[in-house]
């Protein structure tokens, strides 16, 4: 079988964390069970952060949020995010491409962004070399392996979509989970998700518009007396 690799992410080396950062997205939620969270855009002025958009509402996994695999170090002994838990991976992420319907979208000259073909993959097969990687391939989908690998085809939801580099490629780790984004919310945000980060069609497109790849942006989701607990020793906004 014969692929064509596409991989529209600009990620930094992981272990530059936080000081190399100048923009970040914020997502508080309740508890480690909540499936909704409030979140905030802040940037960097010097050596001071400052909200620059927020509060808006957004929508988590339907089981909650557990620690992903980031740019931060989880606690020892701590439960991970698995391939299909439901949860919302927390901790601190990098921001990669975009992907989306449309033939162009508002956005920074530097983020890459990709239109969806029914020939693009994304592979959440926990089994494939290919793991948590987008992939275009030289046909339609026909096998049923690739279809269930096909990227949402028709689908609003998913019709713009910010990756979150949790467990990212190239060595993402076997069943640690994969497909993680930020795109539009169900049912007006009566839904939960699978373990993206969803919210209304403007405020993702009013976000994708900011996100500045010089800036090395992150995103950071944690409950928020993990939070609190962690913005001295992270240094987080």
């Amino acid at each position: 079988m014969k692929f064509l690799l596409f991989l529209a992410l600009t990620l930094p080396l992981l272990g530059q964390g936080m000081s190399k950062s100048q923009q970040a997205v914020v997502a508080y939620a309740d508890s480690w069970s909540s499936s909704h969270a409030n979140l905030y855009l802040y940037q960097k002025d010097g050596s001071q952060w400052g909200q620059v958009e927020g509060p808006v509402k957004v929508r988590l996994g339907r089981n909650g949020l557990v620690w992903g695999v980031g740019i931060h170090k989880s606690p020892t002994g701590a439960t991970l995010k698995k391939e299909g838990d439901g949860k919302s991976p927390a901790g601190i992420f990098y921001i990669g491409g975009a992907w989306g319907d449309a033939p162009v979208i508002k956005k920074h000259p530097k983020l890459p962004y990709r239109k969806v073909t029914p020939r693009d993959l994304w592979i959440e097969d926990s089994k494939s070399a290919y793991y948590n990687q987008h992939l275009v391939i030289p046909h339609v989908p026909k096998t049923t392996w690739e279809k269930a690998q096909q990227m949402k085809q028709n689908d609003k939801a998913h019709s713009l979509k910010l990756f979150i580099a949790h467990n990212p490629p190239p060595k993402a780790t076997p069943y640690a989970g994969s497909a993680i984004f930020f795109h539009i919310w169900r049912g007006g945000g009566s839904k939960p998700t699978a373990g993206c980060t969803t919210m209304a069609e403007t405020d993702l497109k009013k976000l994708v518009a900011r996100i500045d790849p010089d800036k090395t942006p992150v995103y950071i989701l944690l409950p928020i007396a993990e939070y609190k607990a962690m913005r001295g020793p992270w240094k987080l906004p």
